[in-house]
């Protein structure tokens, strides 16, 4: 697939289903997400991988946070593919490349990997909401004083029973463009 039609066909896909590429294959396509821009090559970010009863540890912890939510409820809003991979921001504090600009590097390296996965044929959404906002969840996942979670990909094959996705068309964006001379 070349570039353009992989950031043409790409979308958030909701529905998702076995297989998730494994650990190996993550890791395969994180090594070219990897070359986004970065200014310092920083890196100035980790994943943690969540499956089976990984899953069950992150309803665990949000649920200690929202004791009036069923847990069947927490489990339906946060179990919704195969694999959770959590983006945890790791800055280095007080280098010369301000934090911004490493939040915008994990921003960068993230869009690739969601572009990557659509090449392969995988489906990918981007979480964010209740697992970035947990007090919980971060010491459960072992998260350093300095980093916190950006968000999770859930990521799956696309259910074939799901409605097909269209092609995005590209706006008129001329608005947003100005030239100095």
């Amino acid at each position: 697939m070349d570039v353009f039609t992989a950031v043409l066909t790409r979308r958030s896909v909701t529905r998702l289903v076995a297989p998730a590429p494994g650990d190996e294959e993550f890791r395969y396509l994180l090594r070219s997400a990897a070359t986004a821009p970065d200014h310092g090559t920083l890196r100035p970010w980790r994943w943690i991988l969540v499956r089976g009863e990984g899953l069950d540890t992150v309803v665990d912890s949000l649920a200690e946070e929202l004791p009036d939510v069923p847990r069947q409820q927490l489990a339906a809003r946060t179990v919704r593919a195969p694999l959770k991979a959590m983006l945890v921001f790791r800055p280095r504090v007080g280098h010369r490349v301000p934090e911004w600009e490493q939040l915008a590097a994990a921003s960068a390296m993230t869009h690739a990997l969601l572009l990557l996965l659509h090449a392969r044929g995988y489906g990918a959404i981007w979480r964010t909401g209740l697992l970035c906002t947990s007090l919980t969840l971060p010491r459960r996942l072992g998260l350093g004083a300095q980093e916190r979670l950006l968000g999770a990909l859930d990521i799956g094959s696309p259910d074939p029973a799901a409605a097909p996705q269209r092609r995005r068309t590209p706006v008129d964006v001329s608005d947003h463009v100005a030239t100095l001379v």
